[in-house]
């Protein structure tokens, strides 16, 4: 598909689901523009865009919008050759399919439990639940990368817990990740955040830490 049609990307700083859109553009070579957004005073354009969901991030093509994360990451694939995110063979792309899934069914809820559920013992629940799903990512990784020797859907899917899964957990002093117990998904995380491409769509650490305080303050009053 040609590389000169109209890209735009609605975005918020600081979101791990509109820097996988970020990934699979930027990895295909697709110039983009990015369309700034804010959470209490949403654009008439966003609500028109993803009348749904009504969040970030949405993607315009030729002024066709793609809404979800992962879905405008398979989208990019499909639509811009180059760079291959999703394997070729069917089955492999079920199996990266399943685990981008499972990460956002089952990882980043459970987490997000863990981390600000107004009930202690669901607290408690969330973050036993988040070791678990880590765990089972854990045994999947093989290789350098979930996709081999390259970073791909499942790498994209899971940038969440190499970045924001450690900022949440020192902002709310949790107990759920670490390089003793996941030491693959340790030594996988060095990897990705190390990578051209993903160091340049990262948000701000310092910023975001602040943020997560900030955030877990307010539930603690």
């Amino acid at each position: 598909m040609a590389s000169n049609q109209q890209v735009k990307l609605f975005i918020i700083v600081g979101s791990p689901f509109v820097a996988r859109a970020e990934i699979a553009l930027k990895l295909k070579g697709v110039e983009y523009e990015c369309l700034h957004e804010s959470l209490s005073n949403k654009s008439d354009l966003l609500l028109k865009y993803n009348p749904v969901h009504k969040k970030v991030p949405v993607l315009l093509h030729n002024d066709k919008p793609v809404c979800e994360s992962l879905v405008i990451v398979e989208y990019v694939d499909e639509a811009w050759t180059g760079y291959p995110i999703l394997p070729s063979d069917p089955y492999h792309r079920a199996q990266a399919r399943f685990w981008s899934k499972f990460i956002d069914d089952k990882v980043l809820p459970a987490v997000i439990k863990a981390a600000w559920n107004p009930n202690e013992k669901e607290r408690e629940q969330g973050a036993e639940e988040a070791r678990e799903a880590l765990k089972i990512l854990e045994n999947e990784l093989k290789e350098k990368f979930f996709n081999g020797d390259s970073v791909g859907l499942v790498d994209i899917a899971a940038l969440f817990i190499a970045f924001w899964l450690p900022l949440i957990q020192e902002a709310g002093g949790l107990d759920l990740y670490s390089g003793e117990k996941y030491p693959k998904l340790e030594k996988w995380g060095h990897e990705i955040l190390n990578h051209p491409v993903v160091k340049g769509v990262l948000p701000p650490r310092d910023h975001l830490l602040a943020f997560f305080k900030t955030r877990f303050q307010s539930i603690s009053a």
